[in-house]
């Protein structure tokens, strides 16, 4: 199938906007290609050290000749899609031994939960928590010791900083190995009809939790198709895991064979071997493209509108928002996925999955076919599924067809033509919005606004019965300088309280919504941000707004908006406490959310290009 026209056009826009930075990079890649495996050039004495504790496998580290695996892990108990991480370093280590090569953990790297932290203070850290796993990992691989690597990480933040530390060291090969989604437990609409009614006070705690116990219940990643999930998307569209591995869930013999797997391709795509792979091959522009398209198609996660372009820029490539916006015109939405729908993401594999799904948009020119993965040249090997056979691991065929139309379509009957996503651009300044749930009659909202410094007040003029009518609620000073830019999705329930009443509601916002954004309209990450003296910090309550999804507008309705001065926001309280202190320095040096809200800024050799 011929390439769509526009996502050819897109394409070459982003190579020609990036060919300064990604050429100087490729260029520092090969250089450290060239100065040969690491370990060679250590002292013995640094060897020594390197080898200390390998046990069984110090005398092979000492002779040199096998090839050395680096795993960096994400792995903590506290996280339910990170606990399976566990066991995976020794599992790691004998496949390795097996193919004559040797493993050794790298290094840890922190992944906290934005579902633990949503509407508390921690959730301050989330976004500075992804550049911060950049670092760990960083120095994690700096030891120089090791022939390739694998990253063990599935949540929210910290596959996307991962891929940043795995760009900074893309010379290397690195296989991405997932842990899997928890089986299904309360199923999404119930567990969001509980949400609705806490929040309506019609139900008191006690009720809530035991429903959220009910939905949470098990090892492997949350089952809604929030970022966590989106994430794994990623990995397999652009290349990073194994085809088939996103969605086997924890504990079974396939996720264990092909974590297995993993680990042998990495090491037999190293520079030691005939197959030399390094991730900054992978990792090109038509890769990133391939990744916006499965965003789009499957009604992903708005928080990638910031992180790939974070990842992206590590490697020297430019993204901007209108990139994604015109991928998402021309990119069928083939997937319907809580909160997109009621199926999770065990339903959305059993009915093909993203094997199928990459196989439909391969057929629909959607898709750059001619990518490097980890798994060997060309997309085309992501349609098929794996399997294991009297214990040994291999790829068959996809169903070549949805399981369930409900669940999962061709791009030829896709659920909506576009995938959902726009940039807004307008008097408010520059945002997002994904409507891949909201429905057409909420696609344009125009009404007054209620200005808020914080998601807490929201809840409270809510609590009061203050917000009736039509209403645009505005929060702000929400940015990464002013508090980290936290998820506000714990103002979910209200809004959807508010538009099941009839009223028009939409969300506007300089913070984040949430990888689960759902059926009320949310103008968010807008920029400039109100601290940075952005409009949105000139708004006051009963100021019109029109958020216009139809025609890509975020527009100030009323005049002499503009000509006041900024409001200006006692941020002291979110200075300190619970860490926010660390990490002073990470918010006077963030890019705006339009460059990925990244503390690495040119850095990368990244610019704006024209």
């Amino acid at each position: 199938m011929t390439l769509h026209p526009i996502l050819y056009k897109v394409t070459e826009r982003i190579i020609a906007r990036s060919r300064a930075s990604r050429t100087a990079y490729l260029a520092r890649m090969q250089a450290a290609r060239e100065q040969g495996p690491a370990r060679a050039h250590l002292s013995c004495s640094g060897q020594a050290h390197a080898y200390a504790s390998a046990g069984p496998d110090q005398q092979a580290l000492a002779q040199g000749g096998a090839g050395n695996l680096g795993i960096v892990t994400a792995y903590n108990d506290m996280l339910s899609a990170h606990s399976p991480f566990e066991q995976f370093p020794e599992l790691i280590r004998q496949a390795v031994r097996e193919v004559g090569g040797t493993a050794q953990v790298a290094g840890g790297v922190p992944a906290m939960c934005d579902g633990v932290t949503q509407g508390a203070p921690g959730m301050e850290l989330s976004l500075f928590s992804r550049d911060l796993i950049a670092m760990s990992a960083g120095v994690a691989l700096s030891h120089d010791v090791f022939d390739a690597a694998v990253f063990l990480g599935v949540c929210d933040k910290i596959v996307p900083g991962l891929v940043i530390a795995a760009q900074s060291f893309g010379h290397l090969p690195a296989v991405f190995l997932p842990a899997g989604p928890m089986t299904s437990g309360l199923a999404n609409d119930e567990k969001a009809k509980v949400r609705q009614q806490f929040a309506a006070g019609e139900i008191g705690r006690e009720e809530l939790m035991a429903a959220e116990m009910a939905a949470y219940h098990g090892p492997g990643t949350c089952t809604f198709y929030g970022t966590a999930n989106s994430n794994q998307m990623l990995m397999e569209f652009m290349g990073l895991h194994l085809p088939g591995a996103s969605f086997v869930n924890p504990g079974t013999p396939l996720r264990a064979a092909l974590t297995r797997a993993g680990a042998q391709r990495a090491l037999a795509m190293s520079a030691l071997g005939a197959e030399y792979t390094p991730v900054c091959r992978i990792l090109d522009e038509r890769a990133f493209v391939n990744g916006i398209v499965g965003l789009n198609a499957t009604g992903g996660s708005t928080n990638h509108l910031i992180h790939l372009i974070a990842m992206a820029r590590m490697g020297g490539i430019i993204l901007d928002w209108l990139d994604f916006s015109e991928i998402s015109e021309i990119t069928p939405l083939v997937a319907r996925v809580y909160p997109n729908g009621l199926a999770d993401v065990n339903h959305f594999h059993a009915a093909g999955g993203l094997g199928y799904t990459i196989a439909t948009l391969l057929d629909a020119g959607l898709l750059h076919p001619d990518t490097e993965t980890v798994a060997g040249p060309g997309l085309h090997r992501y349609t098929q599924e794996a399997q294991l056979i009297d214990g040994e691991l291999s790829w068959a065929a996809g169903a070549g067809h949805s399981l369930n139309e409900s669940i999962l379509r061709p791009a030829s009957k896709p659920f909506q033509p576009s995938g959902g996503l726009k940039r807004l651009a307008g008097t408010l300044g520059t945002a997002v919005i994904k409507v891949s749930a909201v429905a057409p009659e909420h696609h344009v909202v125009e009404a007054p606004v209620r200005v808020f410094d914080d998601q807490e007040a929201v809840k409270l003029a809510f609590h009061n019965g203050e917000l009736t009518g039509d209403v645009v609620v505005v929060v702000r000073f929400q940015g990464p300088r002013a508090n980290g830019m936290p998820e506000l999705h714990s103002l979910t329930p209200i809004l959807s309280i508010l538009q099941g009443r009839g009223q028009k509601v939409a969300l506007v916002t300089d913070g984040r919504m949430s990888g689960a954004s759902g059926k009320v309209p949310a103008a968010i990450h807008v920029c400039p941000e109100a601290l940075e003296g952005g409009p949105i910090a000139r708004l006051r309550d009963g100021d019109v707004l029109r958020v216009d999804a139809r025609a890509g507008r975020l527009d100030i309705v009323s005049e002499g908006v503009l000509e006041r001065a900024a409001a200006v926001a006692d941020l002291s309280s979110h200075a300190v406490g619970i860490g926010r202190e660390l990490f002073a320095v990470f918010r006077k040096a963030v890019s705006p959310a339009t460059a990925g809200a990244s503390v690495f800024g040119d850095a990368t050799g990244a610019s704006d290009g024209d």
